[in-house]
């Protein structure tokens, strides 16, 4: 069994949606390799039976906290944790790629999107 993986041969740039693009999955977890363009987003929602932790590879974004609409800047390095039943997603405002892998456990976690609020995002750097 392979244990060890070459996230950016996952990588999937698309002019559309953001491609969710699994690395590998077990019944403990999905690994996903994401590749979100400028102007591309992750829409709010929750994993109602688990936690998604992301590690940002390069660039950066606005992370959703909230229903409300909330948004905290993300930068490569940052390790973001949303833990179970937490709103998160991502809206890549710059002009270069927010590239990340996503863990979701376990696998069965679920997906619910959530229609936020307001949609004020923060605008410090």
């Amino acid at each position: 069994m392979t244990r060890i993986f070459n996230s950016s041969k996952f990588l999937q740039p698309t002019d559309g949606e953001p491609i969710r693009s699994v690395v590998t999955e077990s019944k403990d977890a999905v690994v996903v390799a994401w590749y979100i363009k400028p102007g591309q987003e992750i829409a709010p929602h929750i994993h109602p039976h688990g936690q998604d932790t992301w590690t940002i590879l390069s660039g950066k974004g606005k992370y959703y906290l909230d229903q409300a609409g909330t948004t905290k800047p993300i930068f490569a390095g940052d390790v973001v944790v949303a833990h179970n039943g937490c709103v998160h997603g991502v809206f890549n405002h710059d002009d270069e790629p927010l590239v990340f892998i996503s863990v979701v456990s376990p696998a069965d976690a679920g997906y619910e999107l959530v229609a936020i609020e307001t949609m004020s995002l923060d605008t410090s750097p």
